[in-house]
């Protein structure tokens, strides 16, 4: 068929990095997906030999080759333990990229991507509007948690625990900013990522508080875009390259020293994605190479703060009555950047805590972006095996870096009936300043 011939020959493309997988199948012993479901097709393994049957044209039904794709947390972790050094999150973002091209999107996928997230503007004034009528659909599931569930039966939000957005967004609350450098003598852009600026603010005016203590300059510009993963996960690369366009004219001009980020999927997406996927997205050449040198320039908070600020100050020693916490490592921060000591370094410079490390503190909580909302009932199985590690510490509080895996956990801990509180790293550290 010409329609298959074609697809095959757009998934041959990807030829030289399939070639490299040797089936060992050591990616099933870090699967989160696998290790809930039990099912090869689900493991990274089976989604390679699913790519190379279409690219040999022995595979004829690319929707449900689609499907099983989009069954993937995108955590990274099968990457992050290959010995031999497939790039399975890079590949399946091209294949998502090149199916979602060959079949086109839904409607409603069109809408939401193409014309609501991917016109920062119009995207920020709807949610807006939409924070003022959650209390019609929604009803308050856990005080110390600050979670809500749904009043009616409500499809989309089932029996899930959720945070509501903001009475208002961090963005609309900050005044736009572009400091000089104080003592610290860094000049630094402030990519605030959405999910910090419609459900947890107080991380961003923490960023803020923590940049200002170091005499750190700041610039700060309003109606930021999304980092863009969401329409990269479902391969609307025209989607992608429009917010990665409205970025650039935000972040790309002007002398900084770093791009600073408090959500770990926001600096991997930056850092590792941007670059890797700017040619798909057809940016002209001089637009990919400001894309990787913002990219070159990004770095998680909490790596800025810890090796310029804190990597010779003493540690005083741990208060032993002080309440526990413990801490999740994001997949995005820990197995994409490699970034795990810094945000423990943050926690351990608050006296008020006393830091434990949870069993497997870097395995996935289950988020996974739209994961979580196309397959709740598997998202949450996962998230159940952290749920029982957080238990299991004798916690008070779990700290983590990125506000996806908070939504995840405090969902679980809620449903559960925890009184546990989920905190950022960051705002951890920044109530230790003064």
């Amino acid at each position: 068929m010409a329609g298959a011939q074609e697809l095959a020959r757009m998934v041959k493309e990807l030829d030289d990095q399939l070639v490299v997988c040797m089936r060992c199948g050591l990616c099933q012993a870090v699967c989160p997906l696998y290790a809930q479901t039990g099912r090869e097709a689900d493991v990274a393994r089976g989604k390679l030999a699913l790519i190379d049957g279409l690219a040999k044209e022995l595979l004829d039904d690319p929707l449900a080759a689609r499907d099983r794709l989009e069954r993937c947390l995108l955590c990274g972790s099968c990457a992050a333990n290959c010995p031999s050094g497939v790039k399975a999150l890079d590949i399946f973002l091209k294949a998502r990229a090149i199916l979602a091209g060959y079949l086109g999107l839904s409607p409603i996928k069109r809408l939401v991507l193409r014309h609501l997230l991917g016109n920062p503007k119009i995207f920020n004034r709807v949610l807006r509007a939409a924070s003022a009528f959650e209390s019609i659909w929604s009803k308050p599931a856990d005080e110390l948690l600050g979670t809500s569930c749904a009043r009616l039966g409500l499809p989309l939000l089932g029996e899930r625990h959720f945070k509501r957005l903001a009475d208002q967004p961090f963005l609309s609350q900050a005044e736009a900013l572009d400091t000089t450098p104080g003592a610290g003598g860094l000049k630094v852009a402030f990519f605030v990522g959405c999910l910090i600026d419609k459900i947890y603010p107080e991380v961003g005016w923490a960023a803020l508080k923590a940049l200002d203590h170091h005499g750190v300059g700041v610039f700060l510009p309003r109606d930021q875009a999304c980092c863009g993963i969401p329409a990269l996960s479902a391969g609307d690369t025209e989607a992608f390259a429009r917010l990665l366009r409205a970025n650039l004219e935000l972040f790309g001009s002007g002398r900084l020293d770093h791009l600073v980020t408090a959500c770990a999927t926001c600096a991997s997406t930056i850092k590792k994605v941007w670059p890797l996927m700017a040619r798909e997205a057809l940016l002209s050449p001089e637009d990919v190479r400001a894309v990787e040198e913002l990219a070159g320039k990004t770095l998680d908070i909490g790596q800025l703060l810890v090796n310029n600020f804190l990597p010779g100050q003493k540690i005083s020693p741990e208060v032993p009555d002080a309440p526990v916490l413990t801490y999740h490592d994001p997949c995005h921060l820990r197995k994409s950047l490699g970034v795990w000591r810094e945000p423990r370094r943050l926690l351990r410079a608050n006296q008020n805590w006393r830091l434990k490390e949870m069993a497997e503190p870097d395995w996935c909580c289950g988020m996974g972006g739209s994961f979580n909302l196309r397959h709740y009932d598997i998202s949450a199985g996962i998230g159940r095996r952290k749920l029982d590690n957080i238990r299991a510490s004798g916690c008070r509080a779990v700290a983590t870096s990125c506000p996806a895996c908070m939504l995840q956990i405090t969902d679980a801990l809620s449903r559960a009936g925890e009184k546990i509180e989920v905190k950022h790293a960051l705002v951890v550290y920044a109530d230790s300043l003064p």
